[in-house]
């Protein structure tokens, strides 16, 4: 199974995708997480990118479609993947399609994460007490928030056209999320609420 999970950072994308890949046996790819961690390592990669992520602004498109075309031929994603993070924009999108197209494959579903700004904002917060995150500062926040509203946002409507978006209510806790998730990938509905 290929699935992408869409929506603003702090939606619970993550944590759900964790839970979701660790379940079904497929590999969670997190740009977010490749990224961090090639600027951690202190690669090429890494210092290309520091400065862009804590700007609050998206990777270039060629940096991250490359990123993930090389990351879905390893060997873990032969059952299928979770791309958490990926596509942030349209171009992208149609990157994936391109990709996928080439090896006569699809997306499965796109989970759409939906929830209130005012969530969002205390889930940033307090992810950045936790996890202490250079890329959660308040004013990284709203450049992220506004980021995502110009450029990932498009892409709800473009998943919509193709008939493969599922929306997933994330106001919830992590575990009636996770039941909301779970009863998407098993059923064709469009939506998917408490």
């Amino acid at each position: 199974m290929k699935l992408v999970f869409l929506g603003p950072p702090g939606a619970g994308k993550g944590t759900q995708a964790k839970l979701l890949a660790s379940k079904m046996g497929i590999a969670h790819i997190s740009t977010g997480d490749m990224l961090r961690a090639a600027v951690e390592k202190g690669s090429e990669l890494g210092k290309q990118v520091r400065d862009i992520m804590n700007s609050g602004q998206l990777v270039p498109d060629t940096v991250i479609i490359r990123l993930i075309s090389e990351r879905t031929k390893e060997v873990d994603c032969k059952d299928g993947f979770i791309l958490d993070g990926f596509p942030r924009n349209v171009a992208q999108g149609e990157a994936l399609q391109e990709m996928l197209n080439a090896k006569n494959d699809t997306i499965d579903a796109v989970l759409y994460f939906v929830i209130s700004q005012g969530e969002l904002l205390k889930r940033l917060d307090n992810r950045r007490a936790a996890e202490g995150r250079v890329d959660d500062d308040s004013e990284t926040q709203k450049k992220r928030i506004v980021v995502y509203e110009e450029q990932t946002a498009p892409l709800v409507h473009y998943y919509e056209k193709k008939a493969v978006l599922k929306k997933i209510d994330s106001q919830g806790s992590v575990d009636d999320i996770h039941q909301l998730v779970l009863a998407a990938v098993s059923t064709p509905a469009a939506n998917v609420s408490k």
